[in-house]
């Protein structure tokens, strides 16, 4: 069995290695009665995207794949804001001045994100950008004490206003900036489920970075998801055993920097608009993507107390936190699974 790092999650199943599949849109990877295990991978939306399914006919499962990656695509042109003809960009750029016109399905993503930043007390918040973009993690750089302060400022969900008749959106501060980072990627995974099922395709995984969901089982038995060591290269905190589930995992090792011994990364308190430093990872097990990964990021925000006592009160949502000591934290509903491992590895 080999394993396959994805940028948070290791799913361990019999696949080929990535090297492997780097010129390969579509490959055969193990067979399992009258049909294949199919997978695809591509790099979109900042991250890899990978599709892994079961089919008895190799057109129908290839094309399959091919449809994920178009509707990944999709949703990247519509809701990314390094791109200028997005939505979003356009959000961004007249937000401030007027109502802007963004679709059902941005408005909606949008929304949505209102609704966990209320449910979290604004530890999620997509104008965590008006102070996150002036971070720069492959340079090293980030924002002077003056510039992090203005933009702050502009860091509050509040600042939004929806107009839910015409599905459109303006800011109520010059200086706001959104960016979806921590909900776009479970939403497209979600997405791009829908596709599978209506296709048929009854066992699978897609996933997009650190947010991957799976539906049925592999081979008869679950798929295993190792949850990664945040310090520790090729190692794993937890393994779990899923069929039918949502998981989700936010990092402070996928996009950083140190400068003068502290530690700067992608997952900004909205509060400091500063790297949340008090956990190391969070990882989120539920049914859907979209709410796993906003979920994830939510509590990487709060911290270990908070964040747990939250999932906690959640129906069918599950909580692993690595904190900044590598304890491992689990809500109430692993802790049975902890018990007899007190190794930390499930």
């Amino acid at each position: 069995m080999l394993k396959i790092g994805l940028a948070a999650l290791t799913l361990i199943t019999a696949s080929q290695s990535f090297a492997q599949l780097q010129n390969d849109a579509c490959v055969a990877i193990e067979s399992a009665g009258t049909g294949q295990w199919w997978q695809g991978e591509a790099a979109i939306m900042g991250t890899e995207i990978r599709v892994e399914l079961w089919h008895e006919n190799e057109i129908l499962a290839c094309d399959a794949i091919a449809d994920v990656m178009a509707e990944m695509r999709r949703i990247d042109a519509a809701m990314s804001p390094y791109i200028k003809s997005s939505l979003l960009s356009q959000l961004n750029s007249k937000g401030a001045k007027e109502f802007v016109p963004v679709g059902d399905e941005l408005f909606g993503l949008i929304n949505r994100s209102q609704g966990y930043s209320i449910l979290t007390g604004g530890a999620f918040d997509v104008t965590y950008a008006s102070a996150g973009r002036y971070y720069d993690y492959r340079e090293g750089k980030k924002p002077d004490s003056d510039t992090l302060r203005e933009a702050v400022e502009a860091i509050n969900y509040r600042h939004l206003e929806l107009d839910h008749r015409n599905h459109a959106i303006r800011f109520h501060h010059d200086h706001v900036y959104v960016d979806l980072g921590g909900i776009a990627k479970g939403h497209a995974v979600d997405q791009s489920i829908k596709i599978l099922r209506g296709l048929g395709i009854e066992q699978a995984m897609v996933s997009a970075g650190g947010d991957s969901r799976i539906i049925g089982d592999r081979l008869g038995e679950p798929w295993v998801v190792g949850v990664k060591d945040p310090r520790r290269a090729n190692a794993q905190v937890v393994v779990l055993p899923l069929m039918d589930a949502s998981v989700s995992t936010s990092g402070d090792y996928e996009r950083f920097f140190e400068q003068d011994g502290v530690r700067y990364h992608h997952i900004i308190d909205p509060k400091s608009g500063d790297s949340a430093r008090s956990v190391s990872s969070v990882t989120i097990v539920g049914a859907e993507t979209t709410a796993t990964d906003a979920l994830s990021t939510s509590v990487f925000v709060m911290g270990v107390d908070k964040g747990i006592e939250l999932i906690d009160h959640l129906i069918g949502i599950d909580a692993i936190v690595v904190d900044g000591s590598g304890h491992v934290h689990m809500s109430e509903g692993l802790m049975p699974l902890a018990e007899p491992k007190m190794a930390g590895v499930l």
